[in-house]
């Protein structure tokens, strides 16, 4: 795809949109960088095509890396006022496969597969005259989705938009914020880092009580969104609790990709001795066996095993737990993480997928 493709195309005849299930293929068209080690990707269609999805949802991604498919969920930082292109801001992470990959690695022109948009967490479901913005971390990117939809719209919104970053180095996305701030009477931000420097005269610290009637004295009467490791989001929380607001109006990323990601399997409790019916989950590759009752999903049995699979939202939206079923059969629910075509060739959900045969599993 050209630029001058999409140029030229004659008035009144968009291009059709973007559908994983029939090609989820994306280009990466453009690479820069907005701090020391947080980097911007934009992908668009091989062909023109238009991207459809609410600010805050989230792309499941397929990255050919060493030999192996990975996949990795990451948030939209891009706009849907801008259907042409799609965006993903990522962190590298130390020792982080994916991410040291994606700086390293990937470059204009290159391509991966994508599957999506998912994921509820966004303001398109919850319209309001007043929002409250709270980011931290790599959490900014579904909330400046929504600040850039709204600036797009010339919202009339009224939105404080607080993040918090380790020090004025990391605040992703300082300019645009800051020009979004100065064209809108309608949109105030404010940052706050855990350590000075480089001249910062912000605020430093945690966000507390203190800082929060300071940058958004009328909290209570706004539609609240919440991004960002999950200490954060349950400080944020239990600080909105005690300060009495209407947890009704209080909206959360309902997982962390990057901790779940990373996160090693929790060991169960040895279980008692059970009478319904055990089956027999075989993973081919690694050579491991547990056993798995007709009402538990094979993902939460192998963790409890000490097995340590691939997995992010567990509730079958993300596909990061996708594999390939080589025999047995299972009642598998999802929630949009896996095509009908991946389906109809074997492949299964883990962590929402029930036995209903003993299973051999390509893992």
């Amino acid at each position: 795809m050209s630029v001058q493709a999409i140029l030229a195309r004659p008035a009144g005849t968009p291009p059709p949109a973007w559908d994983a299930e029939v090609d989820d293929v994306l280009i990466c068209r453009a690479v820069h960088d907005e701090t020391h080690d947080v980097r911007t990707f934009v992908f668009s269609a091989p062909e023109p095509r238009l991207f459809h999805f609410r600010p805050g949802q989230f792309l499941t991604f397929e990255f050919q890396i060493g030999g192996e498919s990975v996949h990795r969920c990451y948030t939209l930082a891009s706009s849907p006022t801008r259907p042409n292109t799609i965006a993903i801001t990522v962190k590298r992470v130390p020792g982080g496969p994916v991410s040291n990959w994606l700086h390293d690695t990937l470059k204009v022109g290159g391509a991966i597969r994508a599957l999506g948009p998912m994921g509820e967490f966004t303001c398109a479901d919850h319209p309001a005259a007043k929002y409250l913005f709270l980011s931290a971390g790599s959490g900014l990117t579904p909330l400046m989705s929504m600040a850039r939809a709204h600036h797009d719209l010339a919202s009339d919104a009224d939105i404080v938009f607080i993040h918090s970053a380790r020090s004025p180095a990391d605040i992703v996305f300082r300019d645009e914020v800051a020009l979004m701030e100065r064209v809108r009477s309608g949109f105030r931000a404010a940052a706050i880092c855990e350590t000075a420097g480089d001249g910062w005269v912000g605020l430093t610290g945690r966000l507390g009580q203190q800082q929060l009637d300071q940058l958004a004295p009328d909290f209570r009467e706004r539609e609240i969104f919440v991004c960002g490791p999950a200490g954060y989001m349950e400080a944020v929380k239990a600080m909105l609790v005690a300060a009495g607001f209407d947890m009704a109006r209080h909206h959360e990323e309902s997982f962390d990709f990057a901790t779940l990601n990373a996160a090693e399997p929790e060991l169960a409790e040895p279980a008692a001795a059970s009478t319904e019916t055990q089956y027999t989950i075989s993973f081919a590759n690694s050579g491991r066996t547990v056993t798995c009752g007709p009402d538990t999903f094979v993902l939460d049995a192998a963790r409890a095993a000490g097995m340590r699979l691939p997995s992010s939202c567990t509730k079958g939206m993300c596909g990061t737990c996708k594999s390939k079923m080589v025999a047995g059969a299972v009642n598998m629910t999802h929630a949009g993480g896996i095509r009908q075509r991946e389906i109809d060739q074997g492949m299964i959900l883990l962590c929402c997928s029930r036995p209903t045969s003993d299973l051999i599993i390509e893992r």
